[in-house]
């Protein structure tokens, strides 16, 4: 049975060990980064060996191809793309234009993608940065108004979606307020429930007929004072699924990251009580996935069904593109952004 996770690998080669692994745990997709990233013979290559372990063509291979900090392909293979706030500060009086920008650059993301195998980017970002928060989020996000966020994040879902690949919104219900980065810190953010509301969680909600999401790993302490929104039953209930009114398939942000505590059993076991559909796991420890591999879930029930319903939103057929002149246009775009 399928296992309710995602998993990375070593490499730019899957070794026997994670072959034999895979096989036994059957994952239900796989996430590269640039540490597996050769050639894009190379990629095709890993793309089908990882499917090749759980017998499934269609699993998810997913990747961050978001653009500026956050790009696993680049050159000399693959074109440069710029960061998200680029798109928000398209100099124009036609917000039409600056949400074509936005759609463009995820077209042609998604084109490169494809042509590789890769079938999943977890892309848009739909964090609200607000002044004196943490980095971590600062020009991945489209803008700073929940409305030019929502506006141009869609517009980038919906130029992954022509192109083949599934977006995921990210970080539900919001990482834009975190004074820490959760790769190394847990963050807490003590704003008031009502304000969160209306401006961190409204991209979400405008998105919320989008296939996946990945969570945030961040205490909202006015709905949960506990609990990361990761592992927060309260959250995932209160916020995820009712104020926002996603139905979509949710996965947890990377359980390795230092803003969860307790062993990746735990960790795994908490995230699923949460109500996460699936756990993401992304620096190919083969200790790590064995431990998060012992406690994970089958894929069954309604997470099943969310994961299945997610994979029909893949086109048939992409949406016709002209590359030599869509590259062209993209940077006229860019150049006008500045």
């Amino acid at each position: 049975m399928t296992s309710a996770c995602i998993f990375g690998c070593a490499g730019p080669v899957l070794g026997s060990e994670e072959q034999a692994f895979f096989r036994d745990v059957q994952p239900w997709g796989f996430i590269l980064f640039r540490r597996n990233v050769e050639t894009p013979d190379q990629v095709r290559a890993l793309v089908n060996a990882l499917r090749e372990t759980v017998g499934r063509a269609d699993a998810p291979v997913m990747i961050d191809q978001e653009g500026g900090r956050v790009q696993r392909l680049g050159p000399p293979h693959w074109p440069v793309y710029p960061a998200g706030r680029v798109y928000g500060a398209l100099r124009t009086n036609d917000p039409l234009q600056a949400q074509s920008f936005a759609r463009l650059g995820a077209r042609l993301m998604a084109h490169d993608l494809a042509a590789l195998g890769i079938n999943v980017d977890a892309v848009p970002v739909l964090d609200v940065p607000q002044p004196g928060a943490h980095e971590v989020i600062g020009d991945r996000a489209y803008g700073r108004t929940p409305d030019v966020i929502a506006t141009l994040g869609r517009a980038a879902a919906e130029g992954l979606l022509a192109g083949g690949v599934l977006p995921i919104i990210k970080h539900i219900p919001g990482h834009g307020r975190a004074m820490a980065d959760s790769h190394l810190h847990l963050p807490v953010v003590e704003t008031d429930h009502q304000t969160l509301s209306q401006i961190d969680f409204e991209p979400f909600r405008n998105l919320s007929d989008m296939p996946m999401a990945m969570t945030a790993h961040v205490i909202y302490s006015a709905i949960d004072a506990r609990r990361p929104a990761t592992t927060s039953r309260r959250v995932m209930s209160q916020v995820i699924r009712q104020d926002i009114g996603f139905e979509g398939l949710v996965m947890s942000d990377d359980l390795s990251m230092k803003a969860l505590s307790g062993d990746f059993a735990a960790r795994t076991r908490a995230s699923h009580s949460a109500g996460c559909d699936v756990v993401l796991h992304c620096n190919g420890d083969m200790a790590e996935m064995t431990a998060i591999a012992d406690a994970v879930r089958p894929l069954k029930g309604r997470a099943l069904a969310r994961a299945q319903a997610a994979l029909k939103r893949i086109p048939r057929r992409v949406e016709p593109l002209d590359l030599g002149a869509a590259r062209a246009r993209f940077a006229e775009l860019v150049a006008q952004a500045g």
